[in-house]
């Protein structure tokens, strides 16, 4: 068995997976309601509520498997990037765990486990493909030859992740966090072509996205509060129709220009209806892993370089890939 831990951001979570890539739990504790408060995530509160939920979403997630540690037989973790102070507390469970039971670690880099995510049970995607990653915290464009770190990435954001761009959008238009899910829920009752914000062309394959932030600043101001009661959920249509159009025209060049013909999304804004509709042919990670979980990181840890007893007790985490 395979334990994986994921506490990159604001979901403490555990799961078990079968060598094979079979499911037996996973476990996710969100802390969107903590935050919603503040419109987003507040690192410190992350890592305190980590360290408080850590322990009883480890023992869920075995009872859920029907198992025990005297199962496990590689323990996975995400090392990075994220936030710092969030990531400290699942790799310090990991490595107490392996070097308890004398269990290899593998230090899981957090957007491979994304990617890991399609190679699941019951329905595993396998390479090559082109794979649009899209979360709150990052958006990418990455050519998968295969499993593991094997992924060329073609594009990334030059600011703000198209995650990111949901919540400061909701922001702006009084709505709930996390903002990509209200902004889907809101959108479905607006029209689309209400207004036309506009899609980055910036060189290459790369993204942006705080140009339409602004243009959506500019047009909520530019509305008494009434009328901007009235027309929220047209903003929030057409809003989302922007990003969906950036993240999809993107794909299809990046397609053209690398030949592939199997398209694949992951990442948070995966769940995106809209998203998922205006790329019906691409292979999308099911909605219960789209999110930030520890079933793709134990799925990575399949495929990641595994670290000996006692070799990882000098493990670190990390923020940034860069």
């Amino acid at each position: 068995m395979i334990l994986g831990l994921e506490s990159s951001c604001d979901e403490t979570a555990a799961a078990v997976i079968t060598p094979d890539g079979r499911i037996l739990s996973n476990v996710v504790s969100s802390q969107a309601d903590l935050h919603a408060r503040y419109g987003g995530v507040v690192p410190e509160v992350a890592s305190r509520r980590h360290l408080e939920l850590v322990t009883p979403v480890l023992q869920e997630s075995l009872a859920e498997a029907e198992t025990s540690l005297d199962d496990v037989e590689l323990i996975g973790v995400t090392a990075g990037p994220g936030l710092i102070g969030a990531l400290l507390v699942g790799v310090a469970a990991a490595k107490a765990i392996a070097w308890a039971r004398r269990l290899p670690l593998a230090a899981v880099d957090h957007l491979q486990g994304h990617v890991a995510s399609l190679y699941l049970e019951p329905d595993p995607v396998e390479p090559p493909f082109l794979c649009l990653l899209a979360s709150g915290g990052h958006t990418l464009l990455l050519d998968v030859q295969g499993r593991g770190d094997k992924a060329r990435v073609l594009g990334t954001t030059l600011d703000d992740a198209a995650g990111e761009a949901f919540d400061k959008g909701a922001r702006l238009l009084g709505l709930g966090y996390p903002g990509g899910a209200e902004i889907d829920r809101i959108a479905r009752e607006g029209d689309p072509r209400a207004y036309e914000f506009p899609v980055a062309r910036v060189p290459g394959l790369d993204f942006s996205f705080s140009g339409l932030k602004t243009a959506l600043l500019h047009a909520v101001k530019e509305l008494p509060p009434e009328e901007l009661e009235r027309r929220r959920a047209d903003l929030a249509a057409s809003y989302q129709r922007a990003i969906v159009r950036a993240l999809v025209e993107r794909t299809r060049q990046a397609a053209e220009q690398t030949g592939a013909t199997r398209f694949a999304v992951v990442g948070g804004v995966a769940a995106n209806s809209e998203l998922r509709v205006s790329l019906p042919e691409a292979a999308a990670a099911p909605l219960a892993l789209c999110t930030d979980n520890a079933a793709m990181i134990a799925s990575a840890a399949r495929f990641t370089r595994t670290i000996p007893y006692p070799g990882y007790l000098g493990l670190d985490a990390y923020a940034s890939t860069a």
